[in-house]
């Protein structure tokens, strides 16, 4: 299994102000909200902590959890440096496989998992087990790696590749596919008269979520177990137990599919107690 928390860590060395606000952004667009005041979020492996960070910013009461106990640390950095009392913010080590851990954690306004349950093994169990924490009327917010058939395959090799090599070889090999991947793209762009767009994609990498190319590159590289699935698979395995669709953004490529998805309640609305508005997107 890829060691994502090392890599989380070393991404810790460029977070920086303007990625995290990219990230609140992103989960307000996500959410159609602005705030998130008195929001309970789960953050399903939370990876870097990021996403974390950004909703307890927004004012989320937030509990974050990761399988790897090197993402945890990770997470636990950044409430040290951002949130040194603790106050609305829990983080701890657990498994989204683990419908028992999940069912003590309570109930959540917000389910997220950006990019995690296509990483544990067994997709469909961990998407099965998403909906546990979900509180009627909450919204669950996921990204899956894009189902594209053959290629896909092909990376599922480059991945499983990645992780047999001894430590010494990754960096030569996962260098040579970026070189190659990235080398395929930017001669379809320059013979296609749009050089331009190949250089603005990546002079504003990371505008959606805060991320970096680099430690996202050794991410896709390196990020195995590794499973896809098609939207509409995705929709329809939430349709059949009762969610609704909110939001989806689809790729074209090998990268993520973005959804969100409601879990309807009796007065189909998002209420939360006291006087919060309820999320928009539950209406």
């Amino acid at each position: 299994m890829f060691a994502f928390g090392r890599n989380w860590q070393r991404f810790l060395r460029v977070l920086d102000d303007d990625r995290i606000a990219t990230t609140e952004g992103y989960l307000r667009r996500m959410l159609e909200v602005d705030r998130l005041d008195g929001v309970r979020f789960l953050d399903i492996g939370s990876g870097s902590g990021l996403s974390s960070l950004a909703a307890w910013r927004l004012g989320a009461d937030v509990h974050s959890f990761d399988y790897d106990p090197d993402s945890v640390a990770c997470t636990a950095e950044l409430r040290r440096r951002y949130c040194p009392d603790g106050e609305r913010w829990r983080v701890e080590q657990g498994s989204a496989l683990d419908a028992a851990y999940l069912r003590t954690l309570g109930t959540f306004d917000v389910v997220h998992a950006w990019g995690v349950l296509h990483h544990t093994g067994a997709m469909w169990q961990a998407l099965e087990n998403a909906i546990i924490p979900l509180r009627p009327g909450g919204a669950l917010v996921i990204a899956i790696y894009n189902d594209q058939g053959l290629r896909s395959r092909a990376w599922h090799a480059v991945k499983r590749l990645y992780n047999t090599l001894p430590p010494v070889a990754r960096v030569p090999y996962a260098a040579g596919v970026i070189g190659v991947v990235e080398g395929q793209s930017a001669l379809r762009y320059l013979f296609t008269l749009r050089p331009h767009v190949y250089v603005r994609g990546w002079l504003r990498y990371g505008v959606n979520r805060g991320m970096s190319p680099l430690y996202d590159w050794i991410d896709w590289i390196g990020g195995y177990p590794f499973e896809v699935a098609r939207p509409e698979a995705i929709f329809d395995f939430y349709r059949r137990r009762g969610l609704t669709l909110r939001q989806l953004r689809t790729t074209s490529g090998l990268g993520c599919n973005e959804f969100v998805f409601a879990r309807q309640a009796v007065n189909a609305a998002m209420n939360v107690p006291g006087d919060r508005t309820p999320l928009a997107l539950a209406g």
